[in-house]
């Protein structure tokens, strides 16, 4: 039991006893102590004071009286103004790092068959680019709240929608007839992404020329010019083929969304994400189609007189919504919709999780008020994940002119800037190459992921690779090295025959108790933070965890302590550090290395 429930059981007898007042221990709140006033505990006595019939003062005075006679947990109490703050006895804290010893999995909750059905959807990459800076804030993000719902007890299923049809997707497939010459990833050494990506660039490279040229020659303004634009008309004729189901066109589509498969599915491996389910909109639309002419029956729609059919919104404050253009052709609100159908057919979800951008906002509002009219249970309450922007410190990316971070150079940088940095610092003397790479590996996409996590997710940002390879500062190698530090040291204890014995003759001292304290919040964190949806708490605490051991580390004497029981306690202590670090950076999706 942790001391946050002991204290609550505590307060809650003494109410009783008190004022005869029936509370619920887990009615009462329990935090930590504002480091300016002395406690380890700190609870807020104003809703018994009417109860009590007496001052805020009074009430804390006499209930932390009687925690002090009752409960030996309690060492003493002091009251400021209608806040009771509790001094633990520092014995005690030695029982609760057994408690969090005698947890393999502490702070994470095992989902049972009863347990909610949450789905979590991210990446959603279009099949013409290979994935990006962008993207990978978005998969990480996703990836890591994924982890977080499941550590907080929840069933979990990790979803992926693919953008692998429309007018974008045919710009990279009509430059591969017209200037490909043939090219296949085997045949060039490039992945299928990064080869589909060229294609969208160069597509877009000689449509501005042609635009450039109609301006020139004929005198048109720049929208005349691109309405004319014979390489945008094939690129529009090419989609209008594929929707009737041409078949060269329909061949050319699989085979050129194959090589980016591929290379999608080789980036997700190395950045150590994956999903349990893929959609793609080419199968998607045709659904949401279905159900928006379902809903037009029903008189939940209408249908205007060019043929398109629109949702009026009005009466929830927002507009009128189009659904199907004129020519029957969707848009990517009837692309979720039919997403929405297939995955609630699949799945008996009790919660959809939209990883998506801010920019996206309003759309989701959208999708929220006509799933829920449509019949999804789930759809009044769906969330959407709104993150911010992610941006360079030179600004922002461009797919279109190829001016965007691609996710597997961004990955290669990170990890070659990675063994640079622990080279120069001597960090893989001695080691094997087989070994050097592994842990460069773990360090410089720790240092990736850490960097775009540890931020709010909702605030946009700037990512600087070379800020983010440190092993000082708040970093994920920082962390990395405290957590291979622990390991070297626990190592070097079992060569020296250093056996854990009986610590409970040892009474923790500040130094311990304040790590003590700092792992027991480790549930509270992973709660909060499935419940906020935000991975920068799980990341921030890891970085206060190690920030404590390491001062721990400085003032206590571990392999040389004499004294068997303390050196016993400390040896524990840190075990428990490493391997509660070790749970929270899996929660952020980081490896751990052994060895640094």
């Amino acid at each position: 039991m942790s001391i946050d429930n002991i204290i609550s059981q505590a307060i809650a007898a003494a109410l009783k006893e008190l004022y005869g007042l029936e509370v619920y221990p887990e009615s009462v709140q329990v935090q930590a102590t504002r480091k300016e006033f002395e406690g380890d505990l700190t609870v807020v006595v104003f809703p018994w004071v009417k109860a009590a019939r007496k001052s805020p003062e009074a009430t804390g005075k006499e209930i932390g009286e009687w925690l002090e006679t009752n409960e030996p947990a309690v060492a003493s109490t002091n009251v400021v103004k209608g806040f009771l703050n509790i001094v633990i006895e520092p014995s005690f804290w030695g029982a609760v790092l057994r408690h969090i010893a005698g947890e393999p999995s502490w702070g994470i909750k095992a989902a049972t068959d009863a347990s909610p059905l949450v789905m979590v959807e991210y990446s959603s990459p279009n099949t013409n680019k290979p994935l990006h800076l962008g993207h990978v804030r978005n998969i990480l993000l996703g990836h890591s709240l994924s982890k977080i719902l499941a550590a907080c007890g929840n069933r979990v299923v990790r979803t992926n929608i693919v953008n692998d049809r429309g007018i974008h997707i045919c710009k990279s497939m009509l430059a591969w007839q017209k200037w490909g010459e043939g090219a296949t990833p085997e045949s060039t050494g490039k992945k299928g992404d990064h080869l589909i990506g060229d294609f969208y660039v160069a597509f877009d490279k000689h449509y501005r020329a042609e635009v450039k040229e109609l301006m020139e020659s004929q005198g048109l303004s720049k929208e005349e010019a691109e309405a004319a634009s014979p390489l945008m008309a094939e690129a529009r004729a090419m989609l209008r083929a594929w929707e009737a189901r041409d078949p060269e066109v329909r061949a050319l589509w699989e085979m050129m969304n194959s090589w980016v498969y591929a290379g999608f599915d080789a980036t997700y491996e190395r950045m150590g994400v994956g999903f349990d389910k893929i959609y793609y909109e080419s199968q998607t639309y045709l659904e949401g189609k279905d159900k928006v002419m379902e809903g037009l029956e029903k008189g939940l729609m209408y249908r205007k007189e060019d043929g398109s059919v629109w949702a009026d919104l009005t009466d929830a404050g927002l507009d009128h919504k189009l659904l199907l253009r004129s020519d029957g052709t969707s848009v990517y609100m009837t692309q979720d919709i039919g997403t929405a159908k297939l995955r609630y057919q699949d799945y008996p979800i009790d919660k959809m999780i939209y990883v998506v951008g801010n920019e996206q906002n309003y759309h989701f509002q959208v999708l929220s008020l006509l799933l829920d009219r449509l019949g999804f249970a789930w759809g009044k309450d769906l969330v959407h994940f709104s993150y911010g922007m992610v941006e360079l410190p030179e600004g922002k990316m461009k797919s279109r002119e190829g001016t965007v971070v691609d996710a597997d150079d961004l990955m290669d940088e990170m990890v070659g800037t990675a063994r640079a940095v622990s080279e120069e610092l001597g960090k893989l003397d001695g080691l094997t190459d087989a070994e050097r790479a592994a842990i460069t590996e773990a360090i410089g996409l720790g240092a990736l992921k850490y960097f775009l996590l540890k931020v709010d997710p909702r605030k946009n940002m700037t990512f600087n690779p070379k800020e983010s390879i440190d092993f000082n500062g708040n970093t994920g190698p920082f962390i990395q090295y405290t957590y291979a530090r622990i390991r070297s040291l626990l190592r070097k204890a079992e060569a020296a025959g250093l056996a854990i014995t009986d610590y409970t003759p040892a009474t923790p001292g500040e130094r311990e108790v304040t790590l003590i304290q700092r792992l027991a919040d480790f549930p509270s964190v992973v709660e909060e933070a499935g419940r906020s949806y935000s991975p920068a708490l799980i990341a921030n605490y890891a970085y206060d965890l190690t920030k404590e051991y390491n001062q721990f580390y400085h003032d206590c004497s571990i392999l040389r302590e004499e004294n068997e029981a303390v050196r016993s306690l400390r040896l524990v202590l840190s075990d428990v550090t490493a391997r509660t670090l070790a749970s929270a950076m899996d929660l952020l999706g980081i490896t751990m290395p052994e060895r640094m």
